[in-house]
């Protein structure tokens, strides 16, 4: 067969080189072994000989240099995993068949990671199977129920008469447009030419269910609409079942509570890692697609984006994945809901699926391996005591019920962690907060309840063998449909029945008024109160807090902004290596507990400010680093002669622990006095006097926000700062943190080329997608770019994994 000349440029060459005559044929050769050579070893020639000198070919020079460049050359991976794009566009490319991308499907090959071109023909039928077969999945795993029919009725029909329906002749319709109401629902179904005896849909719901006169009138009906499009969604047809119904004769496709809440929990560790991590890669992967579309049109891309190809089209490196040291009963907080099993039994566990769907049956924690077997002791003991109580379980349907959810935080023991077979050893302290709501409710009842119920979780902690640890009791009150509450709902700390000498004592004033425990990262002591956040895995976010430091960069001389910084775990970790640390946080209670743990361990270059971050972050940095690029930074010493007039509830730390903490204001009064003298502290705060401000020569920000990631003024202002070189970002979220890297990575836009209107009145716009519009507004500064990442497996068995990300300029 007849193919092109070789040439060698840069390859080392083999012992005898072949150059034959300008006139003669190109050589007869196999080449399969190098079709899939790469694009930079494709073209082949021999530049050795003088221009112009000749020799005859022999085959005793021909087999050794196809023998000597198949073990030379080792082809590239990627070698036509991908379509050329220029190819596609112009039906044609300048490379030939030297391109090291594929020309058409033909040449297409998959990917190292198993994978397809997505924007191939086999690509798209793939993505297309996936989502189906995850349409389908979901729609398996919903559990729809003759009292979600009733309980819309109630809602709708007027005075709450529920009529009564034949369950054989009635379907659920999955995949309806949110806004919809039941009229709604009724004129689709007559421009459909569907008849129907009775049609059912609340606002808010992705569900709605049809009730028909007869069996041929059902099958007409399922054949018009199963499969329609409506807004882009394909509807599904699905069946109701009995309020009540035998668990062995649901269907097998309803999830458990194990499935629910930790669904990675069947494969082995290892490979729940290698899943996260490629998990974690393919973010990389789209903040380099993204970066790339959100440039600006006539500048060159920056280097971080031209070279995420070399390293397999990640945004930066990824430095692998940091393993959980516990991995069985890691969780220090666990809420369970409380509601109806799927035999309507009143139960205290975890949902089986989504409201939104219309999923309410809850099942007990038994077999979750994330939940320590203190936290399932106590739902057990809850559980109990509300078969037995006089007070409703929250019905999320008709928004009635008193009992809602129960949280059990508990506190750890300095230095002691293993997996859960040594539980219970390691647990110092338990808070258990009850969840209520007080709405149309008897003040006498309740208050006769609350006290059976101190009384119940008394006698079954101690009952328990060994004996379960229970430091406070609290109820917090709330209305909402949603089981989050607000930061502010109002919270009850109830006394605990104490066995002493055959006699019931109450817990004392101080720790009735002491609504905390206490746990340990990095051999510092942290208060928790009811509603503060703390890393739920102690012991990898001891590791989690290490990289973010080892990252930064810090020292003597570094001021380290906490952003979002909860009680403070972050910056009191890192207080030992920076000249100061500035946290904030909205939470007033987790401000006055950010400020305790400063107090409690002896740290003194810190300062919290409670406040939104995106209120004060621009005038802080203002504030602390407006400063001359020659001046110098102050001595560590005087620094800190400065901050001990700054920091806010500072008191003299005495020999004890526990005095200091008596020592100490009570958390509602101090959270009242955050609260109201807010902006007061703020403004103190922002426009200190000019000679007691310290100035650091070296700024670094970490940012660990929520799952929503960061408020664009924050990103403003972070990206704005021409002192801020370095930040951290860790997220819980790796969606958003790709989101709120395409604002602080991307280039400036011209002045005529700013502005976001065309993404104004678009619907279902992603986050990726909107962070490329808004990255259009920022104003001219100097991009950020990401170095490295990190994957952290803060949730064994559970699909979620922390990331943090290096981004420097």
């Amino acid at each position: 067969m007849e193919t092109s000349s070789v040439e060698i440029n840069e390859l080392p060459l083999p012992t005898k080189t072949l150059t034959p005559p300008a006139s003669a044929e190109p050589i007869p050769m196999d080449t399969s072994s190098i079709d899939e050579l790469p694009s930079s070893d494709s073209n082949l020639t021999d530049n050795n000989e003088a221009v112009g000198e000749k020799r005859k070919r022999t085959d005793e020079d021909e087999k050794p240099n196809l023998e000597s460049l198949e073990t030379k050359i080792t082809p590239s991976p990627w070698w036509k995993t991908s379509l050329c794009s220029y190819f596609r566009r112009e039906a044609s490319c300048s490379h030939g068949s030297e391109c090291k991308y594929a020309h058409g499907e033909a040449e297409l090959r998959m990917k190292p990671d198993n994978t397809w071109d997505p924007t191939s023909e086999r690509g798209k039928k793939v993505k297309a199977m996936k989502l189906s077969e995850q349409e389908e999945k979901e729609d398996d795993e919903v559990l729809f129920t003759e009292q979600m029919m009733e309980s819309i009725d109630g809602d709708e029909g007027g005075g709450g008469s529920v009529s009564v329906v034949d369950l054989s002749l009635s379907k659920c319709l999955v995949h309806l447009p949110n806004k919809w109401q039941s009229d709604e629902l009724k004129k689709f179904f007559g421009e459909q030419g569907v008849q129907y005896k009775s049609a059912k849909k609340r606002r808010g719901m992705i569900v709605g269910f049809v009730t028909f006169e007869n069996a041929e009138q059902m099958q007409s009906g399922v054949e018009i609409l199963d499969g329609k499009t409506v807004n882009s969604s394909n509807l599904k047809i699905a069946d109701v079942l009995p309020r009540t119904f035998d668990k062995n004769d649901a269907r097998k496709s309803v999830k458990s509570a194990r499935g629910a809440v930790t669904p990675l929990a069947d494969l082995s560790y290892a490979d729940q890692l290698e899943q996260k991590k490629t998990s974690i890669g393919q973010m990389l992967k789209k903040l380099a697609r993204n970066a790339r579309k959100a440039c600006p049109n006539g500048n060159s891309l920056p280097q971080w984006v031209l070279t995420s190809r070399d390293r397999g089209g990640l945004a930066c490196n990824l430095e692998g994945i940091i393993e959980s040291p516990i991995t069985n009963g890691y969780r220090n907080k666990c809420e369970f809901s409380v509601g109806l099993s799927l035999q309507g039994k009143p139960t205290v566990g975890f949902s089986l699926g989504s409201f939104c769907a219309g999923v309410t049956a809850v099942e007990e924690p038994v077999d979750c391996p994330n939940v320590s077997k203190i936290a399932v002791q106590y739902a057990s003991i809850f559980q109990k005591f509300i078969e037995k109580s006089k007070l409703q379980v929250w019905n999320r349907f008709q928004h009635s019920g008193f009992w809602r959810q129960l949280t059990v935080r508990e506190g750890r023991k300095p230095g002691v962690f293993s997996n859960d077979e040594d539980a219970i050893t390691r647990i110092a302290e338990v808070m258990l907060i009850v969840q209520v709501c007080l709405t149309d409710s008897d003040e006498t009842e309740v208050a006769t309840e609350f006290e059976e119920m101190a009384k119940a979780f008394a006698e079954g902690a101690r009952a328990s063998s060994p004996t379960l640890p229970l430091t406070v009791l609290v109820v917090q009150n709330h209305s909402g449909i949603s089981n989050v509450a607000p930061p502010d709902s109002p919270l009850q700390v109830l006394p605990i029945p104490m066995l002493d000498n055959g006699t019931n004592q109450e817990q004392t004033t101080n720790a009735l008024t002491e609504a905390r425990i206490h746990d340990h990262i990095n051999n510092l002591r942290f208060s928790i109160s009811p509603t503060a956040f703390f890393q739920v895995n102690t012991v990898t976010a001891e590791k989690l807090y290490t990289i973010a430091g080892d990252w930064a960069d810090l020292g003597p001389d570094t001021l380290l902004f906490d952003v979002c910084c909860g009680t403070g775990t972050i910056g009191l970790t890192l207080a030992h290596r920076v000249g100061m640390v500035i946290g904030i946080e909205m939470n007033a209670s987790a401000v006055a507990d950010a400020e305790r743990n400063a107090t409690i361990n002896g740290i003194s270059n810190c300062k919290f400010i409670c406040s939104k971050a995106e209120n004060v972050m621009s005038s802080l940095l203002k504030q602390y680093l407006d400063v001359t690029e020659m001046e110098e930074a102050k001595p560590l010493s005087n620094a800190n002669d400065d901050l001990d007039k700054q920091i806010s509830s500072t008191e003299e730390m005495s020999n004890s622990e526990h005095v200091a903490d008596q020592n100490l204001p009570t958390t509602n009064s101090r959270v009242e006095e955050l609260q109201n003298n807010e902006q007061k502290d703020i403004s103190s705060s922002v426009e200190p006097e000019k000679s007691t401000k310290p100035q650091f020569k070296n700024v670094v920000a970490i940012v660990d926000p929520p799952r929503s990631g960061l408020h664009p003024a924050v990103i403003k202002a972070l990206r704005t700062h021409p002192r801020l070189k370095r930040l951290v970002y860790i997220s819980c979220n790796p969606e958003t943190l790709v989101a709120n890297a395409i604002e602080l990575c991307t280039p400036s836009f011209d002045e005529a080329d700013r502005g976001n209107k065309n993404y104004r009145g678009r619907k279902k716009i992603g986050i990726a997608a909107l962070a490329r519009h808004r990255a259009k507004s920022m104003p001219t500064s100097e991009a950020f770019r990401p170095v490295k990442a990190m994957a952290v497996d803060l949730f064994p068995h559970t699909d979620h994994c922390e990331m943090v990300m290096l981004l420097e300029r």
